[in-house]
């Protein structure tokens, strides 16, 4: 009975971790002064000082010396007392807040539209009423997971879609990130199918995990929605059309090459729609 209970409880705590992610997260720190007498938080000395003392983290609070922040480790526990919005919040740090695996957004946006628009016709391609969207956006900032976007609130599932790709267009830092884009851009441009595999591999692998957890399941519904393409017109291509810009950003200012750019973008999300099952 012993061993029985054993391994329901380690059953119960693998669940549970499978649940909550331990992502790593570096600290939001920003020059602050601090009202009273404070102690650093990582080397416990006084923060000596009238102004500008030390540093807080805009996202979980930590109080240190500007000197101790270089050496505070990645452990970063955002707190929703600090982390007040979920659009344009950095991904990461949106679902360390809330204990998810991917941003509450996603799913929610996912699960609406896989059950009741598959089979719409241009889904992702055809815009909603702008003002509506915005409306979903504030819902989500405002009531986090408790937004309301079911079809009574929203009967035109193009608003939920544009929803979603707002989302993604607001992130600070895209979901292919900044640091692993030239490495999805060099998969688009190599002609070797196999090899383009292996780029977008290595590419994979230079997400963090939140990032690279909600592109796998972003893909796999983008998989779905062309299941259904005799309804809804949208190809593996046709969406690429639609992400590549919306998930991928060029790092560098260069007006010129960002625009060459697009059709490579429009490139990588359909290689990744169509090779969901092997990559991820």
């Amino acid at each position: 009975a012993y061993s029985q209970l054993t391994s329901l409880v380690r059953r119960a705590t693998l669940k549970e971790n499978e649940h909550i992610p331990k992502y790593e997260k570096i600290h939001n720190f920003k020059v602050h002064t601090f009202r009273g007498p404070h102690w650093c938080e990582y080397c416990a000395n006084f923060m000596w000082g009238l102004i500008a003392q030390g540093v807080k983290c805009a996202d979980c609070g930590l109080n240190v010396h500007k000197q101790c922040s270089k050496m505070v480790p990645n452990d970063c526990k955002p707190d929703l007392k600090h982390v007040k919005k979920v659009y344009s919040c950095d991904l990461t740090t949106l679902v360390k807040a809330h204990f998810t695996k991917r941003p509450m957004v996603v799913d929610m946006c996912i699960r609406e539209i896989e059950s009741r628009g598959l089979n719409s016709e241009g889904l992702y391609r055809v815009s909603g009423f702008s003002d509506l969207i915005e409306d979903v956006k504030m819902a989500f900032d405002r009531d986090g997971e408790k937004a309301d976007i079911s079809v009574n609130m929203y009967e035109d599932i193009n608003i939920i879609t544009g929803a979603l790709k707002l989302y993604f267009r607001d992130l600070p830092i895209p979901l292919i990130t900044y640091d692993a884009y030239p490495k999805f851009i060099e998969s688009a441009k190599t002609t070797d199918p196999d090899e383009q595999l292996e780029i977008l591999n290595e590419a994979l692998k230079l997400l963090p995990p939140a990032h690279c957890e909600t592109l796998r399941y972003l893909m796999a519904h983008l998989k779905r929605v062309t299941l259904h393409e005799k309804e809804n017109l949208m190809s593996a291509e046709n969406l690429g059309i639609v992400f590549g810009p919306t998930l991928m950003r060029a790092p560098e200012l260069d007006a010129m090459a960002a625009l060459n750019d697009i059709r490579y973008q429009r490139l990588v999300v359909e290689m990744l729609i169509k090779n969901e099952d092997i990559l991820f």
